[in-house]
């Protein structure tokens, strides 16, 4: 199949429409190349955006509509006012950034998968052949389990919690060949799955809520195997879902500021981290002020501020719920 004979099906033409309808540019879909791997696998396509437009780039042409619908979910998401994740700190390691950037993208996304594994289910764009494309897929990004295990424990589970996320209950004889090859992974990954699923996703607010309790519970799981924590709950900013009231308060009574590490990627100087009190996840990311501003007084401003004002300073973008 060449990219250019590739015809999307009605059912992805009407998404690519929704999504047009919500976002102010044009979003327009595009095969790139002409690979076929034979597998499904998320990392197939990419929003790239191009001015004030998004192109939504299809590099495996195995399953097209999937793929693409996939994204096109994703888009809707957002627009539609569910949660982002930001990354504004840095670490100073441009490849350590890159890699805790990867994961906290991956376990936002994980959480993103509920909702929109349940949307291509709803089209009927998940068939029996795609959810043998999807497990080839797994096979393709993770081997059995060695004895001792090695340092391959995080993307095993990460790439089993999102398949357990795609396909739901009633596959037992999925989960008995996972528990065949990947015991330990498998058994981190379904305790992670039962606390992202335990309460239904439908609304932005409960999205936000599943993200902040997996960026912690992964954490603790590797940090029970002796592995490096990614502590997403301050390196990785998600969008506020706030109700009217709470835009009205004052900063000092929903977020507390600390001063961090690591530094703002944009000013490069010392950056303030703005946690929620409700969960202490990064709300939003300050720039330590000119040495000559470094004030008390500076704080207690921000501090004083209303909510509504401060995002509207930091052009920080957030949810009304």
């Amino acid at each position: 199949m060449e990219a250019k004979d590739v015809q999307l099906s009605p059912v992805v033409q009407g998404l690519i429409n929704e999504v047009n309808g919500k976002f102010p540019g044009k979003v327009e879909v595009q095969f790139i190349g002409q690979l076929q791997s034979g597998y499904v696998r998320h990392d197939q396509a990419q929003q790239v955006q191009d001015g004030n437009n998004i192109v939504i780039q299809v590099a495996d042409l195995t399953a097209p509509n999937y793929t693409a619908s996939h994204e096109l979910l994703h888009l809707l998401m957002i627009l539609s006012g569910f949660p982002q994740v930001f990354f504004s700190l840095t670490t100073g390691n441009t490849q350590l950034d890159e890699q805790l950037m990867i994961m906290g993208t991956e376990l936002y996304d994980i959480v993103s998968h509920i909702v929109v594994v349940s949307e291509q289910r709803k089209h009927e764009l998940i068939t029996p052949e795609i959810e043998e494309m999807y497990l080839k897929g797994v096979r393709a990004t993770i081997k059995p389990e060695p004895t001792p295990v090695d340092d391959e424990m995080t993307l095993r589970t990460l790439t089993l919690l999102d398949a357990l996320v795609f396909f739901g209950d009633g596959h037992d004889d999925i989960i008995a060949q996972f528990k065949r090859d990947y015991p330990i992974s498998l058994e981190a990954a379904q305790k992670l799955y039962a606390l992202i699923t335990a309460k239904p996703i439908d609304s932005p607010f409960t999205l936000r809520r599943n993200v902040v309790k997996l960026f912690r519970a992964f954490d603790e799981q590797l940090e029970a195997w002796h592995l490096p924590a990614l502590h997403n709950a301050e390196f990785t900013t998600l969008t506020s879902v706030v109700s009217k009231r709470q835009l009205g308060l004052q900063v000092r009574q929903m977020f507390e500021l600390y001063h961090s590490d690591m530094h703002d990627k944009h000013s490069q100087r010392r950056a303030y981290v703005g946690f929620n009190r409700a969960d202490n996840q990064n709300a939003f990311v300050l720039s330590a002020p000119k040495p000559s501003e470094d004030t008390p007084d500076y704080y207690t401003k921000i501090y004083d501020m209303t909510v509504a004002d401060l995002f509207k300073m930091l052009k920080m973008p957030y949810i009304l719920r």
